[in-house]
Order: structure tokens, then sequence, then C-alpha cells
């Protein structure tokens, strides 16, 4: 695994601090030899992802559901006394399900997976006193980028010269119209949005010309480190989910006990048991709604697709509906830190 470059404050340092700080000239650029020897410190120039849960396991994990687990419950009893028909509409309840919720949360890990995309294009950068056009996974800590209008900044740069230079960075800041760039040493405390003797990987040059040195390459960019707060996996819960288990299994307690009543009374009164566990079994299968989970889904679906085309990522169902519980939002201009209530 590559060694991720530790985040400094880049900004507050001086032009001689970050060219002594990366072994690098800030004339000619790198040497073939000090290219090499980042490479083999910091590795490419690209997002790196955790590999995910593979395909079958998603969809497996969709059945992960209390309500569910009664249902194929009660697809397997109504097969086993014979009826067929009402044990493949339950089990098609169930399927039908499962694949709005898979398909729902593949589309979601697609569009995570395409910010990999974000920091990949082609840059001119400066070694040993040469121009080179290269692909931006190439670039490494030290590198010295050149920049100009219609170019995408292909990593994390520390500015050293610019001459009328405006960076789009609505992606990153928020920020609605380009910022221009400056070249003078920033206090250390500076939020990003005002780093304006920084470019940031991802953004784009609207207007002038510029260089910079890079100071971060693949996750350790602003970008990337946005791609793994996406990637952390924590367990979900959710008021729904929670009202949904809670009534799930006060469901499932509810239809054994007059099931089990049931049963024990028709002994009693001296029926057979094959007749009473009969009784029993259709009681159970007939108080549990099929439909719940389908028009759950459904509805959630909708929302996400509501959401999606306002370019909102969900990755999970009910997340959807804990947005809807949401009362205020407070996050900065990135969107990182976010509190609801």
């Amino acid at each position: 695994m590559p060694i991720q470059f530790p985040a400094h404050a880049y900004h507050a340092l001086s032009d001689p601090e970050i060219i002594e700080s990366f072994g690098t000239s800030g004339k000619t650029g790198l040497t073939s030899e000090e290219v090499a020897r980042h490479y083999e410190q910091y590795g490419w120039n690209e997002l790196q992802f955790k590999p995910g849960k593979p395909a079958w396991l998603r969809f497996l994990l969709q059945f992960h559901q209390p309500l569910l687990y009664i249902l194929l419950l009660a697809g397997v009893v109504k097969a086993f006394l014979g009826s067929w028909t009402n044990a493949f509409v339950i089990w098609g309840v169930t399927l039908i399900n499962a694949i709005i919720g898979h398909v729902q949360e593949a589309k979601a890990e697609g569009a995570i997976a395409s910010l990999a995309k974000a920091v990949t294009t082609e840059t001119t950068v400066l070694r040993e006193g040469q121009p080179l056009r290269i692909p931006s996974r190439d670039l490494v800590p030290g590198d010295l980028v050149l920049l100009a209008s219609g170019d995408k900044v292909p990593a994390d740069l520390r500015l050293l010269r610019v001459r009328n230079l405006q960076v789009d960075e609505s992606a990153l800041t928020g920020e609605s119209v380009p910022v221009e760039k400056l070249i003078k040493v920033l206090p250390t405390d500076t939020p990003l949005a005002e780093r304006h003797n920084m470019a940031y990987a991802g953004s784009f040059v609207t207007f002038g010309q510029g260089q910079g040195i890079v100071v971060a390459t693949a996750n350790a960019t602003e970008v990337g480190q946005i791609s793994q707060s996406m990637e952390n996996r924590v367990s979900l819960s959710t008021p729904l989910t929670r009202k949904f288990e809670k009534f799930s299994h006060t469901l499932l307690y509810a239809i054994l006990t007059l099931a089990t009543f049931t049963f024990v009374v028709g002994l009693g009164q001296g029926e057979s048991w094959i007749d009473m566990f009969e009784a029993a079994v259709a009681l159970a299968v007939s108080a549990i709604p099929e439909g719940l989970p389908a028009v759950v889904t459904i509805t959630l679906a909708i929302g996400v697709n509501r959401m999606a085309k306002r370019n909102a990522i969900i990755r999970k169902l009910p997340a959807v509906e804990a947005l809807g519980s949401a009362t205020v939002i407070c996050s900065d201009k990135r969107g990182r830190s976010r509190k609801t209530r």
C-alpha cells in the first residue's frame, strides 16, 4: 500500500519551505530518479476504494429483515400444504422487494465509484526543466504542474506563480463563481474555501495561467478524503427501520400466540391435530401483511429516485426517510460536517 502524504497547512508555508519540503526545484521540477522514488513512496495518483461486497451477497442481504423472514417462512408452509399459488405470490413479493433494494444500492455504489473520474485527466508538468504532457495518474508529490485556461486541476497544488488565474471550485467549496488565485502566504487557520494560494483536485481553471507544486495526490487530496468518508459503512438505523423492526417482532409474537391458542383450543374440543395444525397455519399466514414490505420499498424507491434527480446520492433506501425526519441541517460548504435533529 502506498504511504499517504500527511495533511499539512501548505497554504501557510512560503515558497522556499514548500520546495524544500518535497526536495524539488522551483524552476526545473523533479528529476527522473526523484520521480521513481516518489512513485514507490506515494503510489499512483488515483483514488483507491475498499473492495465492496460481491453482488450476490448484497442481494442476499436484502432479505435480512424480520418481516421478510416471516414471509419466507409463510411461503414455505404454504408450499408444504400444497398451496403453491399462494406460496409463489408470497415469494414473488419478497423477491421484488429484494430486487428493488439491490438495484438502488448498486446505483448508489456506482455513483460513489464515479468520484474516481473526478481527478482523471491529462496535465502538463515540468520535469528536469522540460514540459511534459502526462496522464494525471502519473503525478507524484513534488511535481511542478503548469495550469492554463480549460485545464482540470489534477491534484492538490500549492501555487507558486499565477497570472490572472481563476479556478472554479464549486464542486468542492460550494462557491458559485470562479475564485481568483494569489500566491501570498496565508494564516494556518484559513478555511479551505479561502485558501487562495491553493488549487484542489477536480476543480477547473476558467481563466489565466499558473504553476504549482503537487502537495497531495490520490486519497490524500481533499476530494479523496470526501470519497473515503462516503465509503464508511455504518449500521443504518433510522426511525422507519426501528419502527418496522419493532412492528415485525410484535406481529410475530402475536401471530404465534394466536396460532398456538387456536391449536390448543381445537385439541381440547376433540378436533384432530392435523386439522388444527392446518387451521393454525392458515391463521398465521393470513395474518401476515404480504404487501407491506413491497409497499414500503416502492415508496422509498420513489423518494430515492426524486433525490437522484437532484444529484443526491442515497446508498440505502431507508436513508431517504431519515432525511424526511430532519428539521434542521447545518453543514459547511463541502457538506462534510452535518448535524440534524
